[in-house]
């Protein structure tokens, strides 16, 4: 099975984030879910912002490749919204990464260096009219990333909603979750 390490979105280790850390877990793989705001919680996206804007996104960046460097070389990396930055970050420059599950966000490639790895699989999960996903141009680096990347999928699911993966929110959608859920699980038995 696969060593999995999941990185929470601006709201902080919500309790849906911990939910699907525990439906991988119980899939067989192992998870690991680090907190990068350590211990707070927001209520709002624009308040787990506020406190991004505080600490600074190089801050999120650290903690992750920090919680990185204490596991395996072989991780797949999962990043929620904000958590695809770290995620994203060490899936294309850390050595010996297996996959990367970019839920909810993407960046521009460039970001992170010049290429995507050939080695490195990826899934792209968004919603096709979220107005952060969609509107801010993350479906666009998505769309490149698939474009250019030799083992590449994106999935995009009808609704506006953003975080429609964690059911600990107001935005969580059921069904579009549950769909990622198989997909993810599918890629990582493909991948393990």
């Amino acid at each position: 099975m696969a060593e999995v390490l999941v990185f929470h979105h601006g709201h902080g280790l919500t309790a849906g984030v911990r939910a699907f850390a525990g439906r991988l877990r119980r899939a067989g793989h192992t998870v690991h879910a680090p907190d990068l705001f350590e211990g707070r919680l927001f209520d709002s996206l624009e308040e787990g912002m506020a406190h991004v804007g505080d600490i600074g996104f190089g801050t999120v960046v650290a903690r992750g490749t920090a919680a990185a460097e204490e596991l395996p070389g072989e991780l797949v990396l999962v990043g929620f919204s904000l958590g695809v930055l770290p995620a994203q970050k060490l899936a294309q420059t850390r050595p010996g990464a297996k996959g990367a599950l970019l839920l909810e966000a993407c960046v521009p490639v460039a970001e992170f260096g010049g290429a995507w790895p050939g080695d490195v699989p990826v899934q792209v999960h968004g919603m096709d009219a979220d107005p952060f996903f969609a509107g801010e141009g993350d479906v666009d680096a998505a769309r490149a990333l698939v474009g250019t990347a030799a083992d590449a999928e994106l999935f995009l699911y009808p609704g506006d909603r953003h975080l429609f993966t964690d059911s600990s929110l107001p935005s969580y959608d059921e069904r579009a979750a549950g769909q990622v859920d198989r997909r993810v699980l599918g890629f990582l038995d493909r991948i393990a």
